[in-house]
C-alpha cells in the first residue's frame, strides 16, 4: 500500500513535456531494492536529451525547467492533477523496434499494410497494450491496462541502422497508471515478425523482446513481454506475479502432441530419433536415455512413431529441420555462415570425386595428401612481373592449364595450423606429447596410478584384462630413475582408453574398413617439463585365455620400429579423436548442458536475476543440438561415417555418462585433481597446485574460471544474502531439480549431485555451467581443424591393424610400409569429407558473442554493484588475454614457444571470424 501511494505521487508530480514524462519531483533518498521504482527514473530518450541539450544551449543554467520547456515548445507545459483531483488520460509514448532481415515477409505485408492505412480505424496490424506493475484496477483485480494501439508504419523513426526499423506509438492510460511493467503483442497479419525491443520514452528499463512473434491465426493469445529489470520471485511487482507465471506456463507446455516451427515450447525427450528403422535394419540405432543406454535428455518434438517401431521416432525428409523453440534459430549471420560453410564443404569434394575412381580410394603416397592443400594464394599466382602481354602470347592450351590449376586451388583446403608450422609427414614424438596438454584433447591425460595399469572393467564379463606393459618396457626411458620413484615424483602420466574401447572393440572390428585397439600410452615428465612417449600399450579382447592378444611398442632403435611406432601413435591418436568427440565434447559440454538449458526456460522467469545471468550462455545450443541429431550424430550420419566406432559411437558417450560423468567433477579446478594433474594445495593460485606446470589448457583454464567464478560470486551475493534466500526462491529450487530428475533422469539418485542451499553452492554449480558453455567448449571445439585437419597426424578413424610377424600382412607391411600405413588411413573420400565438416565446425561467424562482452547491461540499469562486477569481469578477461599473449613468448615455456611450434590460443578470449584456433563464445555456438 505504501509502494502504491508513493508511486502514484511520484506519477502525478510532473510535467508533459512533449510526448515524454519529465518527473521534477525528487525520489526519496532512499528506496527498498524491491521496489519498482528503484533505479528506474523517468527521462527523455538519449535521442530526446541530445536534441534538447543542442535547442537549450543558448539557455542560462539558473533557467526554471518550465521557462526552458516554453522557450523549446513555445507553449508553457501541461501540468498534470494532483492526486486529489480526477484522474486524466496521459499519452504515453514508446518506440517499437523491428529487426527487417528478420521479418516473415514484408512483400507479403505490405497490402495489408496500405489497407490498414488506408483505413486507420480497422483494427488491424499489430496491437500493443501497456500494463502496469504496480497498479491493481479495482474493476477487474487485475493489472491496469492502457487502451490498445495500433503499430502506425507511417511512424518511422529515422535511424542510422540498416537491420532494424523503429516506430513510435502512443499508448494512452490514466493518470493513476502507475509503472508499466509489462506489454503484451498481439500479430493481426499473416506473417511473423521479429520483435527487438520497445522502449518507453522515459523508462530506463526498456522491454527487451528478441522475439518472433506469431500471427493471431497461429497463436490465439496475446504475447506477453515483460519488463527487462530482474526481480527475485517474491520481490515480484504484484501487477507483474500472474503474468510471470503465465509466460512460464506458455513455455513448459503440456508435454503432448506435435511440436511446429512457431510453438515456444520447451519440454524433454530422450533420444529416440537417431535412427531410421523404416529404411532397414542398417538403420536401427538403440534409443540413447534409460536404463540400458542412460544419456542426458533432449528437446521434445512430438514427432509420430516410424512405421516399423512404435519407440522410434520418426524422421524428417532433408528439407526440414528438427524442432527447437523458435527464438532458439539461428539468426540470419549464423546461418548464413553455415550455409557458406556447407557450400565450400561440397565444393572442396567436387574436385576429389571426380579425379579418384571408387576402387583406387586410396592415398598412394604423401604427395597425394598434400595436393589437397593449397600451396599458394590467388595473390601469389598473379604473374610476378605484372606483364599482361607475356599473358596473351602464352600458348592457349597453357592458358587453360592456369585455369584449371587456379580453379582446382580455389577449391582446395587451406593449410591446417599442424603442418602449416611444421611441413614434415609425422607428428613427431614431442608434438604427439605436447597435444596431449595443449592440442585439443588436453582433458584425458591422467597421473599414473599403478603400474602396470589396472582395468575397472568386470572381469566376470571381459576376462582379468592384465595389462601387457612391464617395468623392462619403460626403465630404459626415465633419466636413470626406478619406476617406483618416478611414480612417487609425479613424473608418469598415462592417456588411457582401455575401458573405454574394449568393451565395443568386438563389433567395432566387424565393421567394414574398421580397425581398432584399445591403447594406452605412458609419458615421462622430462627436466624440460615436456612430456616424451615411453610405451604403448594395444589391447584387443581376448579370444583364448591361454593367449593375450595385448602388444606393447616402445619409442623405435631401427627401420622397422620406425614404422611400427608410427602406426602405434596413429592408433593412439585415432581413440583420442573418438574420446574427445564422442565424450569431451558431445557428452560433457553439448548434451549434458541442453537439459539446464531447457529447465532454465521451463522454470525460471525471464525476470529471474539467475537467468538473466544465463541468457548470454544459453544462446544457440538447443538448435545446434538438434543440427547434430539431424546430420552428426544420427545414423550413416558424419559421426559415425568418420570415426572409428562407426554406429556404435553413441553407444561410448553412454557408457561414458553411465560409468564415469559426475557433474560434481565438472569443474575445473575439480576435473583437474580427479585426473591427478594438480593437488590441492592453499599456499597456491586457484587452490591447488599442478603436477605439470607447463600445462597450458590448465593455466589458461584456471585465469578464465576464477574470473567467472568472481563474477559469480558477486552476482549471487547481491541477490542472495543467506542461505535462506537460496532456499525459499522456488523458481530456482524447481529449475535445479528439474534438471537432475527429468533432463538427468538416468542419474538423478546419484549421490553427489551437489546440493543447492546456500549461497557458495549456487556460485559453484552457476560457474560451472558458464564454464562448459564457454571457455570448456572453446578448447574443444575451434581446434578441431587446425589440429586435425591432416589427417596423418591426428587419423579420426583406421583402417588396419598393425601386423604382426606371423600374419599375412606383415610382409606386404616390411616391403612398402608406407604405403600399408597410408592404407591404414582413411580413404581419400572419408578424409576429405571429414577435413569439409571439421573446417566448418571450427569456424567463428560474424555475429559471435565473445567471453567478457555483453549486450544486455542495461538490464542493471541503476544496480551500480552488478555493473561494476561484469566491468570488472570485461577488464580481467583483457588482461587474461595479454598474459596468455606473453606466455606464448616465453622460451621457457617449451608446450608453447619453439620452433615449429604452435602457440596456445585456444583459451584466447577474442576472434575474428572464420578458423582463427582461438576465441571464447559466450555459448555452445557450433
Amino acid at each position: 500500500m505504501v509502494n502504491a501511494i508513493m508511486t502514484t505521487k511520484l506519477l502525478m508530480s510532473a510535467f508533459i513535456v512533449g510526448d515524454c514524462q519529465l518527473f521534477i519531483t525528487p525520489f526519496p533518498r532512499s528506496l527498498p531494492r524491491s521496489h519498482p521504482l528503484q533505479h528506474t527514473i523517468f527521462r527523455p530518450t538519449r535521442m530526446k536529451i541530445l536534441q534538447l541539450r543542442k535547442q537549450l544551449g543558448v539557455i542560462r543554467s539558473g533557467t526554471s525547467a518550465a521557462a526552458q520547456y516554453t522557450h523549446v515548445n513555445n507553449r508553457p507545459p501541461v501540468k498534470t492533477d494532483h492526486v486529489d483531483q480526477k484522474l486524466v488520460a496521459l499519452s504515453v509514448t514508446a518506440l517499437v523496434t523491428i529487426r527487417n532481415n528478420e521479418m516473415g515477409n514484408l512483400m507479403e505485408m505490405m497490402p495489408q499494410l496500405m489497407l490498414n492505412a488506408s483505413n486507420p480505424k480497422q483494427l488491424g496490424g499489430v496491437v500493443l497494450q501497456l500494463v502496469s506493475s504496480t497498479e491493481i484496477d479495482p474493476r477487474t483485480m487485475k493489472p491496469k491496462m492502457s487502451k490498445e494501439t495500433i503499430l502506425d508504419w507511417s511512424m518511422k523513426v529515422p535511424t542510422a541502422g540498416g537491420e532494424t526499423s523503429t516506430y513510435r506509438v502512443d499508448f494512452m492510460v490514466e493518470s493513476d497508471f502507475g509503472v508499466p511493467g509489462a506489454i503484451t503483442v498481439c500479430n493481426k497479419y499473416q506473417k511473423e515478425f521479429f520483435l527487438e525491443s520497445i522502449a518507453i520514452e522515459g523508462v530506463v528499463h526498456e522491454f527487451v523482446c528478441n522475439s518472433w512473434v506469431q500471427p493471431e491465426k497461429v497463436y490465439a493469445g496475446k504475447r506477453i513481454f515483460l519488463s527487462n529489470k530482474a526481480y527475485l520471485p517474491w520481490e515480484t511487482p504484484a501487477g507483474l506475479k500472474e503474468l510471470r507465471d503465465e509466460e512460464l506456463r506458455e513455455l513448459q507446455g503440456d508435454g503432448k502432441g506435435l511440436r511446429i516451427p512457431s510453438d515456444r515450447v520447451y519440454d524433454y525427450d530422450v533420444y529416440n530419433d537417431l535412427g531410421n528403422p523404416d529404411q532397414g535394419i542398417e538403420y536401427v540405432r538403440p534409443t540413447l536415455g534409460g536404463q540400458k543406454n542412460p544419456h542426458p535428455r533432449r528437446c521434445r518434438t512430438g514427432r509420430p512413431p516410424t512405421d516399423t517401431d512404435i519407440n522410434q521416432e520418426s524422421r524428417l525428409n532433408a528439407s526440414q529441420s528438427i524442432y527447437v523453440p523458435r527464438d532458439e534459430v539461428l539468426e540470419k549471420g549464423k546461418r548464413d555462415a553455415f550455409n557458406l560453410g556447407k557450400l565450400k564443404g561440397i565444393l572442396r569434394n567436387i574436385i576429389p570425386s571426380l579425379t579418384v575412381a571408387k576402387s583406387d580410394d586410396v592415398f598412394k603416397c604423401f604427395s597425394d595428401l598434400n595436393s589437397l592443400y593449397k600451396e599458394r594464394t590467388l595473390h601469389e599466382m598473379k604473374p610476378r612481373d605484372g606483364s599482361h602481354e607475356k599473358m596473351i602470347k602464352r600458348s592457349f592450351p597453357k592458358i587453360l592449364r592456369k585455369v584449371q590449376d587456379s580453379v582446382e586451388e580455389f577449391f582446395k583446403f587451406d593449410p591446417p595450423q599442424i603442418i602449416s608450422r611444421d611441413t614434415s609427414c609425422w607428428l613427431r614424438d614431442d608434438e604427439f606429447s605436447r597435444q596431449a596438454l595443449a592440442g585439443i584433447n588436453p582433458l584425458s591425460i591422467e597421473i599414473l596410478k599403478d603400474f602396470p595399469p589396472k582395468s575397472k572393467l568386470d572381469p566376470s564379463i571381459y576376462g582379468a584384462q592384465e595389462s601387457a606393459l612391464r617395468e623392462e618396457h619403460i626403465e630404459g626411458h626415465l633419466n636413470g630413475m626406478s619406476v617406483q620413484q618416478a611414480m612417487e615424483e609425479n613424473k608418469l602420466f598415462i592417456l588411457d582408453y582401455h575401458d573405454m574401447y574394449l568393451p565395443f572393440l568386438n563389433q567395432i572390428n566387424s565393421l567394414e574398413d574398421r580397425k581398432a585397439y584399445a591403447t594406452r600410452t605412458i609419458f615421462f615428465l622430462t627436466p624440460m617439463g615436456t612430456l616424451k612417449p615411453i610405451a604403448i600399450e594395444l589391447s584387443l579382447p581376448a579370444v583364448d585365455p591361454n593367449s593375450s592378444p595385448n602388444q606393447v611398442l616402445t619409442p623405435p632403435v631401427d627401420a622397422t620400429t620406425h614404422w611400427l611406432w608410427q602406426l602405434g601413435k596413429a592408433h593412439v591418436c585415432s581413440n583420442d579423436s573418438g574420446v574427445h568427440q564422442l565424450v569431451h565434447h558431445w557428452l560433457r559440454t553439448h548434451a549434458c548442458m541442453e537439459p539446464l538449458i531447457i529447465a532454465a526456460h521451463r522454470q525460471l522467469s525471464v525476470m529471474h536475476p539467475i537467468y538473466k545471468l544465463l541468457d548470454p550462455h544459453m544462446r544457440y545450443t538447443l538448435k545446434i543440438n538438434a543440427m547434430a541429431r539431424e546430420t552428426l550424430i544420427n545414423a550413416g550420419g558424419i559421426i559415425e561415417t568418420n570415426f572409428t566406432a562407426g554406429k556404435y559411437c553413441m553407444q561410448i558417450s553412454c557408457a561414458a555418462y553411465g560409468n564415469w560423468w559426475r557433474f560434481d567433477q565438472e569443474n575445473l579446478p575439480a576435473d583437474l585433481i580427479r585426473r591427478g594433474v594438480a593437488v590441492p594445495d592453499q599456499t597456491q593460485a586457484h587452490g591447488l597446485r599442478l603436477l605439470i606446470e607447463d600445462y597450458p589448457y590448465a593455466t589458461d583454464g584456471l585465469l578464465i574460471w576464477s574470473a567467472i567464478e568472481d563474477l559469480v560470486q558477486t552476482y549471487v551475493g547481491y541477490y542472495y544474502t543467506d542461505a535462506n534466500a537460496v532456499c525459499s526462491d522456488l523458481e530456482l529450487q524447481t529449475w535445479y531439480n528439474e534438471s537432475i530428475n527429468v533432463g538427468h533422469a538416468d542419474l538423478r539418485h546419484a549421490s553427489w549431485w551437489p546440493k543447492l542451499s546456500t549461497p557458495d553452492d549456487l556460485t559453484s554449480i552457476i560457474t560451472t555451467i558458464i564454464w562448459l558453455a564457454s571457455a570448456q567448449h572453446a578448447a574443444l571445439n575451434f581446434g578441431q581443424y587446425p589440429y586435425g585437419g591432416y589427417v596423418p597426424t591426428r587419423p579420426p578413424l583406421m583402417r588396419q591393424l598393425i601386423p604382426k610377424e606371423n600374419d599375412p600382412e606383415y610382409k606386404l607391411f616390411v616391403s612398402d610400409p608406407q604405403g600399408y600405413f597410408l592404407s591404414s588411413l582413411p580413404s581419400w573420400s572419408q578424409t576429405t569429407k571429414y577435413m569439409a565438416v571439421i573446417d566448418i565446425i571450427s569456424s567463428h561467424s560474424p555475429d559471435e558473442e565473445y567471453i567478457g562482452v555483453r549486450k544486455d547491461l542495461s538490464t542493471w540499469s541503476g544496480d551500480t554493484e552488478i555493473i561494476e562486477a561484469f566491468y570488472r569481469f570485461s577488464m580481467e578477461i583483457r588482461r587474461i588475454e595479454k598474459e596468455i599473449e606473453k606466455k606464448n613468448s616465453d622460451i621457457n615455456l617449451r608446450n608453447r614457444f619453439g620452433a615449429g611450434i604452435s602457440p596456445y590460443e585456444l583459451l584466447m578470449p577474442s576472434s575474428g571470424p572464420g578458423v582463427t584456433c582461438r576465441g571464447v563464445p559466450n555459448s555452445i555456438t557450433v
